[in-house]
């Protein structure tokens, strides 16, 4: 029963892109977050996630984000401090009917502001929806 339990939460990791040995960083953790998602992505990297005060080049960052954590332009360009030229930041947020929901216009309206491209949109679990944002091609082109 554990081992299906296992793979049900890397499934989700690798939803997430997320590949063994891959930095990642979190930031906007809160006691609502999704434990299990944290700990699938934690086991399928094969390390800890980094927090808000690291330095080092992240292949991707989880963004925990609610309706009231302030301005998602300036957590959105926070985040790109130490992303990757092929990294991605998952906007991870409370789905619909749940307490802190964010409108996907108002994701829509921020990303192209922070300079970045929104993907796809996906449910990570039960109470979380995660929005996949990258570098827009022509960016990378100049980077």
């Amino acid at each position: 029963m554990v081992a299906a339990e296992d793979a049900g939460k890397i499934g989700v990791a690798e939803k997430l892109g997320i590949e063994p040995g891959m930095v990642v960083q979190e930031l906007g953790w809160d006691e609502d977050v999704d434990d299990n998602l944290r700990a699938a992505v934690e086991e399928q990297i094969g390390g800890d996630l980094l927090d808000e005060d690291a330095d080092e080049t992240v292949s991707v960052v989880l963004l925990w984000w609610r309706e009231d954590d302030g301005d998602l332009v300036d957590a959105l360009l926070e985040a790109t401090g130490v992303l990757a030229e092929d990294g991605v930041i998952w906007v991870l947020t409370p789905k619909t009917g749940r307490p802190g929901h964010v409108e996907p216009s108002d994701i829509a309206e921020a990303v192209p502001t922070a300079g970045l491209s929104q993907t796809s949109n996906i449910s990570v679990a039960d109470d979380w929806a995660g929005t996949r944002l990258v570098w827009p091609k022509s960016t990378k082109a100049k980077r």
